[in-house]
């Protein structure tokens, strides 16, 4: 079983982003708050992405497409298996009923 907890709603962690930015630093609110140091620097980090103050990454909107894309990807590759075995299979049983001569 996963010990992972739920995500952080995004009113959260935009808050923790706004603490961060008004001076507080990522250690005092880990200790206040339940999330890690590096847990709230990440939030910083990707928020300053998301406003165009960084360019060392992907935005919020970026990741979501690059996620949705590699889903797809992955299931066009399954698809794209299982047509091939099927493809393989009708050729087998093709070949193995005898053809009717045209010759009437």
């Amino acid at each position: 079983m996963s010990k992972r907890r739920k995500p952080y709603p995004p009113e959260f962690r935009r808050q923790m982003v706004e603490l961060v930015r008004s001076g507080r630093t990522p250690e005092s609110l880990a200790e206040e708050f339940e999330p890690t140091a590096e847990s709230i620097r990440n939030w910083v980090r990707q928020a300053d992405r998301d406003e165009g103050r960084r360019g060392d990454g992907l935005t919020s909107p970026e990741r979501e497409e690059l996620r949705r894309l590699r889903r797809e990807n992955r299931r066009l590759r399954i698809e794209r298996e299982i047509l091939a075995k099927a493809a393989a299979w009708f050729a087998r049983e093709t070949d193995s009923v005898p053809s009717k001569s045209s010759s009437s």
